[in-house]
């Protein structure tokens, strides 16, 4: 993975039309996530867009070490971390938290995105806890440059969630992006400042700051996929694909 890790120009040009597809089609799924929808319903939004834009689920069949995930998105509710299969008895409630966590493969070059979004109304310490995970990952995203170090985005993740008062699960880190869903370097969300690996002008990273209400930990459930959080509590995660560039940092997954 380390020699990918530098993208060519047309790497680059690839894999930003990769980030303004999938950031197309996540605004579109996050549209649709309301009361008394599926979250299959979703998933076959994004398989419909997906072909409209020439494009594949980078996460569909994906199997690092276990049976192949069977849908384009993940969709994770409430206690549920990461990585959440959608079905058709997983019908979206008001008062939810919904994540939703996107990859495509453009031109064989990946993006990776997530949000979480609010069904409704819910609690104040839901509110906290999206309020505090994103600002996590707005915080990260101002400390990328050439040079920067993965301690420094772990460290600066951290402190925001110190200050929500919300925890960093810590199984679920950031990566470098592009080639494949996951490549070096891993980005945890904690760490000391002036650590680990450097990042460079021309790499791909997915930053993604997940945190819950409680534990730092959590459990993979029956179906082989949905990581929850070990204690039942709520639990967000925010993320963009980021090119590092000579002035700092692009975002290719804004919407």
């Amino acid at each position: 993975m380390m020699r990918n890790q530098i993208k060519t120009e047309v790497e680059i040009a690839n894999i930003r039309q990769s980030g303004e597809i999938l950031a197309t089609i996540l605004k579109k799924a996050a549209a649709a996530t309301k009361p008394g929808v599926s979250a299959l319903e979703i998933d076959q939004l994004c398989r419909k867009e997906l072909k409209k834009h020439g494009a594949t689920a980078a996460f569909l069949n994906y199997a690092p070490d276990s049976a192949p995930f069977p849908a384009t998105i993940c969709i994770s509710i409430n206690d549920e971390i990461v990585h959440g299969i959608p079905t058709a008895d997983k019908v979206i409630q008001s008062g939810d938290l919904v994540g939703l966590d996107f990859g495509v493969n453009y031109s064989g070059m990946i993006t990776d995105s997530a949000v979480t979004i609010a069904v409704g109304k819910v609690p104040d310490n839901a509110k906290r806890l999206l309020k505090y995970t994103q600002r996590a990952l707005d915080a990260a995203i101002d400390v990328i440059k050439p040079g920067v170090q993965v301690g420094d985005i772990g460290s600066t993740v951290e402190k925001v969630f110190e200050a929500g008062n919300i925890a960093a699960i810590y199984a679920m880190c950031g990566h470098g992006v592009g080639h494949e869903v996951h490549e070096d370097p891993v980005i945890p969300n904690y760490g000391t400042a002036g650590t680990g690996v450097h990042l460079q002008e021309g790499m791909t990273v997915a930053i993604e700051p997940i945190a819950s209400l409680g534990t730092h930990d959590g459990y993979v459930a029956d179906d082989g996929w949905t990581f929850v959080t070990q204690d039942g509590s709520l639990s967000a995660q925010f993320e963009h694909t980021i090119l590092i560039t000579k002035g700092g940092a692009e975002v290719l997954t804004a919407w």
